[in-house]
Formats: C-alpha cells, structure tokens, sequence
C-alpha cells in the first residue's frame, strides 16, 4: 500500500482562465436568485446543500435498495424524497467518478483517467475545471470537504493542488484510504496539517468533523447557507467496523459481516449528521444528495448485475442514487430515468436557479424528474463511460439500450495507471461492440447487436463523437506536469 503524502505547500494564485471563469458566474443574472445576494432575507431562503458519498458501495447493498444491511436513515432519505432505479457512477473506480461528480463534466475532461496514486502519478483534478463547490461558494456558500478526497494531493515531489484550490473553505480529508483501516486512522489531513492518529471509527470521525463545521459556521454567519460535501470512506478496503455492529450480520471473522457492518456504521453516522441539521433548524431547507462512487467489489452486492467494481458492465457503475429536499422535491417518488452522479452538479444549479459553468457539462440538469416535470425532461447526451482497463472499455447508455465496446489496441493489466499510456488512449479505436437492452436485461446476458445492427450502428457513432470530444480536452500527463491549470 502506498505510503500517504507527506508534503502540502500553500494556494498558489488562480489561474486566468480561472478567474475569467469566477468573473462570468459572478456577473450572470441568475447567479444568485435574481441578484438577491446582499440580502439577508434572501440568503437564508437559499437552501443548504449536503452531498453523500459512499465508497465502493454496491447496488444492492442497502435496505431501501433490497440490501441486507439495516439503513433505516438512508431509507428515510428515500422515502422522503426521489430514489432513482438506474443510477450510475462517473467512473467504475472512484478518482474519476468523483471528478465527475465535482465538475458535472466526464472524468478524462478533467484530467482523471484512472485511480490516482500521488507519489507516481502526475495526474489530479485539473485547476481550470470549474468544481461544484466553486459555484457555490461564488453564489455565497460557506464550504467544506470531510472524509476521502482521493482527487490529488502534494508530495515532496509533486506539486498538486489542495481541496481549498478547489473551492472549499475548510477541509479533513485522505489522499485515498483511511489507514490503517476505518479503526482508528491516521492519515487525515486537515487545511494542509497532518492531523495524526485519531480515535474511532472513520465515518464517525468525519461526522465529527462536519458537526464541528456547522456549529462553527452557525456561529460565525448564521445566514450564510452552506455546502458540506461528505465523502466516507466506508464499505472500502481495508475494512473494520464495531463489533457489536458487525454481530448484526455474521461472525466478526466474517468478512462479509465486517463490510455490512461498515455500512450499517455509516448510516448511523449519517443520522448524527441529519440531527445536527434538525438542531440547527436547517434540515427543512437543506438538499441532501446520497449515492456512491461506484460499484462494490463484492460480486454479492450488486444484486443480478454484470460485473463490479473496475469493469464497465452494470454491476461496476450502477449505484444508489437519492435526492432529498422537503417542499421541494416530493416524497416517495421511484424513478426510472437512468441518472447519475455527472447530473449532480447542474442539478444542483438547475434547483437553486444558480447558473452553471460556462462549459462543455456532459450530465444533465434532473430538475424536471425531481420537481414533477418528468415529460419535459430531455438528456442533452448519452451517459458515457472509458475506463483504459476495463474490458470493455467504453459503454454508453441512450434510453434503454446500453452499447459496449472493447479497446482494438493492446496494454498492460497492470493494476496501477501508468500515464504513459496516454497516448494509446488518446489515440485508441474499438471494436467488438455488444447491444444490451437494459429494461428487458438488466443483467446484460443477451448481446442484441447481431439482431439490432443499424441500432448498434447509430449508436457507436454517437459514442464515438462523444469520445472524441472529450479526448480533444484530455491532458496527457506522461509529458509532465499540468501547465495549462
């Protein structure tokens, strides 16, 4: 297992591009809601936003998603708001899927390929992307990371940028894992500063953090709304939960027992966190989002899916997927519009009528599905996904067919991205397509492209436009450092 970073330097200036990027949302009418930003009563009509993150959390692994282990606050969540039935990841592995989440943008846009190991690998979430955090702390929004980052961060010999570089305020995170274990961990960083060992559990400890966040920020600016992005660690490797939890499920030498009770673990974190909103008065305007990053690596937990983890088959990138926000979002809706974790943040724009980046956002604004309006919801794009060692490599998903395809060039199986590759990705061509229809197969058993050849056809193409595109933004990192930002 890598060793954690060990050296963290200072913000360096915002790039131009940047800062141009900071002038337009700052000048846009709709920023605000109608230029309501300098006024008391308008801010704390604004609702605060909580994002939830599940780490290597399978489709079937809690209770309101047929799972065996007891979530009853997740299910609350669900039960109070939207749950969506086909939503996806922004990538089989998490660096990539939660540099969509961050940008609303593919992954290989943002400058993330694969998994980012920071002592080998220049790579990190790109500077010039604009983050969701940036928007809203540009809108007015307090800030704050808690828990796993994973998306870059210094070393001795690499200078990458730090969560505050990305929009954030205040930040408590990991590179990656918590080490040793979710047991007592050692590696949190906080605002730049090793924090050492703590005692406890690692979703309790970030509950901590985020409580500690909020009763800070209540007492600095208690009109100010907030944006608190928490990002467990739980139910990845290594694991370890309590004991008297892990006996919920099985033997504590169970493996299986330890995984539910790491989840089960979380949920009463989350609950902590929701009673801290309750305390607060806020949790009636506050929007919670809830999903994972992407597929478990159990085969167990993703229900009769394809695949997992790592793999660009359903089981891989299929995950949970919760939008919450009382009087606004209605409660107990099921939808079966495919979604996922790159519509997050123009959803979030499009619900608080905040304006989005002015780029390229390859997700799509869900507001229609989760304010009534399903008809009137259209994806602008297909949801797309590359991952170099996947097999297969691409996939794509236009309503309900599901088109895979499998690199026509050679690369190694080594587990550990190599940048070198780049250019072989950049550059790299398909074959072998496969049609799935997902309605009828979810379980992806029957390959439909040799009955449904002009469809394949129609849709390979459009996969490949959208490839090329982003290919054209991708950075290639083997040449060196980001210079561009």
């Amino acid at each position: 297992m890598p060793s954690k970073p060990t050296h963290l330097q200072t913000s360096p200036p915002r790039s131009p591009h940047r800062f141009w990027c900071t002038v337009l949302l700052l000048i846009t009418p709709t920023l605000t809601f109608g230029q309501l930003a300098g006024e008391t009563h308008a801010q704390t009509l604004r609702p605060n936003v909580v994002m939830l993150l599940a780490d290597d959390l399978g489709y079937r692994d809690v209770g309101c998603y047929g799972g065996p282990v007891e979530t009853p606050t997740i299910d609350q969540l669900a039960a109070g708001g939207t749950r969506f039935q086909q939503f996806y990841s922004g990538c089989a592995v998490c660096s990539p899927s939660r540099a969509t989440l961050m940008t609303g943008r593919h992954h290989i846009r943002a400058g993330v390929y694969s998994w980012i190991q920071d002592e080998s690998q220049n790579s990190h979430l790109r500077l010039r992307e604009v983050t969701l955090a940036e928007v809203l702390r540009d809108a007015g929004y307090a800030t704050a990371h808690v828990g796993k980052w994973h998306l870059g961060l210094p070393t001795e010999e690499r200078d990458k940028p730090t969560p505050d570089q990305h929009g954030f305020d205040h930040w408590f995170a990991t590179w990656n894992n918590a080490q040793p274990s979710h047991r007592n961990p050692d590696n949190f960083i906080r605002n730049g500063e090793p924090v050492g060992q703590l005692e406890g559990y690692s979703c309790q400890l970030v509950a901590d953090e985020a409580i500690r966040w909020m009763d800070r920020h209540r007492e600095s600016d208690p009109d100010q709304p907030f944006f608190l992005n928490v990002w467990f660690h739980e139910p990845h490797a290594p694991i370890a939960a309590p004991d008297e939890v892990t006996q919920k499920y099985g033997k504590l030498s169970d493996k299986g027992a330890v995984y539910s009770g790491t989840i089960d673990n979380t949920d009463q974190a989350i609950k902590r966190l929701l009673a801290k909103l309750d305390a607060l008065g806020v949790r009636e305007n506050t929007l919670i989002v809830y999903a994972s990053d992407n597929g478990s690596y159990r085969t167990d937990r993703v229900g009769k899916l394809r695949g997992r983890k790592g793999a660009n088959w359903e089981g891989g990138i299929r995950v949970p997927g919760i939008f919450h926000w009382p009087g606004h979002i209605p409660a107990g809706v099921v939808s079966n519009e495919p979604a996922g974790l790159v519509d997050v943040l123009p959803t979030i724009c499009g619900l608080l009528k905040i304006s989005p980046p002015q780029v390229h956002l390859d997700g799509s604004d869900l507001t229609p599905l989760l304010t009534g309006h399903a008809d009137s919801f259209e994806r602008h794009q297909p949801l797309f996904w590359h991952l170099q060692r996947s097999q297969p490599i691409v996939a794509m998903r236009d309503g309900d067919y599901s088109l895979v395809g499998f690199r026509d060039y050679e690369m190694s199986n080594k587990n550990l991205f190599e940048e070198k590759w780049i250019p072989a990705i950049k550059n790299g061509t398909y074959h072998n397509f496969e049609l799935y229809n997902l309605k009828d197969d979810p379980g992806q058993t029957k390959n439909l492209a040799a009955e449904q050849p002009e469809r394949v056809e129609a849709m390979k193409q459009r996969m490949l436009q959208i490839n090329a595109g982003i290919m054209k933004d991708a950075m290639d990192w083997h040449l060196g450092p980001d210079d561009q930002n």
